[in-house]
Order: C-alpha cells, then structure tokens, then sequence
C-alpha cells in the first residue's frame, strides 16, 4: 500500500512527510473496515481507495484559499479528512446527516489523532456555525445551484468560496447560477492513474 501511494504521489508531484502517508493509509484501513457494515463507499478496493478518494481529494489542495473550510455531505470524510492530513494549519467540519458516517469519522479523527477537525451531524440548512468559513468543500451536491443555496449562509460573506468537485463541466449549471454568484475558475484536476474527468468549481457570491 505504502508503494502504491508514494508512486501515486510521485505522478501527482505531492510530497508529504512520512506520517502523514501513515495517516492516510490508517484512513484507507479503516474506511475499508467499516465499509463492510456501515456501506460507507462503493469502492470496495483500498487500492482503488487510495486514488479514486485519497489522490481525488488531495488534487484539490492547491487551490484552497483560507484556513477554515466546511465539508458539506461529507460521507465518508472526503476530501475532507485526506485534506486535514496535508493541511495541519487548516481547520476543517466534516458536516452529514447521518449519524453512522459521523460515528465513523470521530473514530478516525481519534485513531489519526487529528485535531483540526470537527465532525458535526446536521443537515446543512440547518447548521449554524458561530464563525462562517473561508471556504465550503462538497463532492456530493446534485448540483451547483443547490450547493449555493443550501450553503450560501456558511461562508464569510464577500470573501468566501465554495468548492464544487465535478466529474465533467456542468455546463447548464454554470449558465444558471444565481444572480449574487459568479464563476472564479473552473480547474481541470488531474488524479494519477483516473481515466475519468475531473473538475474542480471555484464560485463566489458577489
């Protein structure tokens, strides 16, 4: 496993320090243990695991502003846990609805012994942070528009971001955001060894 990620590494030009790697591949061993009662992920391979979800969130890194981010439909942690690793000076809220995913990142938080990040169980109309964020993460929204809508109130106003992970461009989306909003980059990602898009959307409000 160590091998697999140092080339996967390597390919990606990321370099992290020997604990982080053990972090991530506790995380990858851990997710594949709870996997088969809790149904975390589809992907059942750790191999697999280390770029569909590992590499796919660390890709992202580069392109963050701020040091406080939210994790929106988190699941099973991702990105937000692979980029709590790499990001020890950043603060991170993993945010779900359900509480089995929520169970399993407060093991993986004490486990990983990660003190910059905070699992919370809410949905995100709901959840009221005392201080908003410099950046809202989701990997999961069905689409940018309800992203927005959903998560407008997380963010520092004027100066937040919202990061949207997408397989191809979402086109229709991007033509109908909201008024208030507008499109700051729209990023190919490349993640070592996926042969499938990936984009990264950087919007802000206005």
């Amino acid at each position: 496993m160590l091998t697999k990620l140092d080339s996967l590494l390597s390919l990606a030009g990321i370099k992290l320090t020997d604990q982080q790697k053990q972090q991530l591949l506790l995380y990858v061993q851990l997710l594949d243990k709870w996997n088969k009662a809790y149904n975390l992920t589809s992907v059942r391979d750790p191999m697999q695991m280390l770029v569909r979800h590992i590499l796919d969130s660390l890709v992202v890194d580069p392109h963050l502003q701020g040091q406080r981010f939210i994790d929106v439909g988190t699941g099973a942690g991702l990105p937000g846990i692979p980029l709590a690793i790499i990001r020890p000076q950043s603060s991170f809220t993993l945010l779900d609805s359900l509480g089995k995913r929520i169970r399993f990142l407060r093991q993986v938080q004490h486990e990983l012994r990660l003190s910059n990040v905070e699992a919370v169980q809410s949905r995100v109309e709901d959840y009221r942070p005392d201080v908003p964020y410099d950046g809202v993460i989701s990997r999961a929204f069905a689409s940018v528009n309800d992203m927005l809508s959903w998560c407008e109130h997380l963010a520092i106003r004027g100066s937040g971001r919202f990061y949207a992970l997408k397989g191809t461009i979402p086109e229709r989306e991007l033509s109908s955001l909201p008024e208030h909003f507008k499109k700051e980059a729209v990023i190919r990602l490349v993640v070592p060894t996926l042969e499938e898009e990936r984009h990264l959307i950087i919007l802000k409000a206005q």
